[in-house]
């Protein structure tokens, strides 16, 4: 694991590393060709190289990674799963209209013919986090709230759930807006807050970070709170919402550095360590609808359905609303369909 990173003047990087038998430096020459901007602090890797006294000189550095090749799970049957995130049901911003519009063609009442074969065959409704807007969220947060309780935010999102068809399971996981605690991982967000929900028996209440399979498929749900963290380290910009998902799947560990901007709390056991790999990778909180395909995991971030607020103007978030992914669970094939 490494415990500490350093870039010398020299442009030569020194590692200190350590696990149970003790700790070590390691020196990474500039001329060599280990791309050191990818190493995290706190993240577990593998390091050959040369001893010479207390430091190894590095020749290969090499991360946990998934498998290059490997058979992905499918469904036997064509069906597919809809992925969605960042409803913030409570915002003045929330697009309830287009929302509406989706959940019609989820019940086959708009379409072509095509869509509507599509929707017929929708069996699951995944969503990724922040479905309501929250109370406290960000500073001056309540002059861009519609409704001010998150009481009648879990109603309302249960008014806009129910006509879903019953035959679709819904599976929901927290984000950092909803009723649970600021630090991940989470547990689901609690029954005192959605009683109407839990009640529903098309709905399956998980935490975040979540691991399930979906008609044989694997699945893996985490909200992304810690994409921005990734971001700022890798320097992409804020619209390349695949890179951070694929250096997650390269080092095995959704919050591959502790200590930064994403809360996380110390448990016994590391929740947030990818053990099993995922056939699909699904987030959402940075509202940037985006997927691509790494080494046969398909990683989506579903994006939002919350128009800008003045406070992602700030921060120079622009978001990408109303673009529904649909997974072919038999194909893995993936599908954007825009409601806006």
């Amino acid at each position: 694991m490494v415990r500490k990173k350093l870039n010398a003047k020299t442009k030569n990087v020194i590692l200190t590393i350590e696990d149970f038998s003790g700790v070590t430096k390691v020196f990474i020459s500039r001329k060599s060709s280990i791309n050191t901007e990818m190493i995290f602090e706190d993240e577990v890797l593998y390091v050959e190289g040369k001893c010479g006294g207390n430091i190894i000189y590095a020749q290969n550095v090499e991360f946990p990674d998934i498998p290059l090749v490997r058979e992905v799970n499918r469904s036997e049957i064509e069906i597919y799963s809809v992925l969605i995130s960042d409803l913030h049901v409570g915002s003045r911003m929330f697009l309830e209209k287009e929302f509406l519009r989706f959940l019609k063609w989820l019940n086959l009442k708009i379409g072509d013919e095509k869509q509507k074969r599509t929707a017929s065959k929708i069996k699951y409704l995944i969503i990724a986090g922040d479905v309501i807007d929250g109370i406290g969220i960000y500073p001056n947060q309540k002059k861009d709230l519609e409704i001010l309780s998150v009481y009648d935010q879990y109603k309302k999102l249960y008014e806009l759930l129910s006509l879903v068809p019953d035959y679709i399971q819904i599976i929901i996981s927290p984000g950092n807006h909803d009723a649970a605690r600021p630090a991940i991982p989470q547990l689901p967000i609690p029954k005192e807050f959605a009683a109407d929900l839990y009640d529903m028996d098309n709905v399956l209440m998980v935490g975040n970070p979540a691991f399930f399979s979906v008609h044989n498929v694997k699945t893996l749900v985490y909200h992304g709170d810690t994409i921005f963290d990734i971001i700022e380290k890798i320097r992409v910009p804020q619209s390349d919402v695949v890179s951070p998902m694929i250096q997650m799947l390269k080092k095995r560990h959704l919050g591959p550095m502790y200590g930064k901007k994403t809360g996380m709390i110390p448990e016994r056991k590391d929740y947030l360590v990818i053990e099993e790999v995922p056939d699909v990778l699904h987030m959402g909180h940075v509202h940037v609808n985006g997927y691509t395909v790494y080494r046969g995991t398909t990683l989506i971030n579903s994006g939002t359905w919350q128009a800008q607020t003045e406070y992602q103007v700030l921060r120079n978030m622009i978001p990408t609303p109303c673009r529904v992914p649909i997974f072919n669970l038999k194909t893995h094939k993936t599908m954007i369909t825009n409601f806006g």
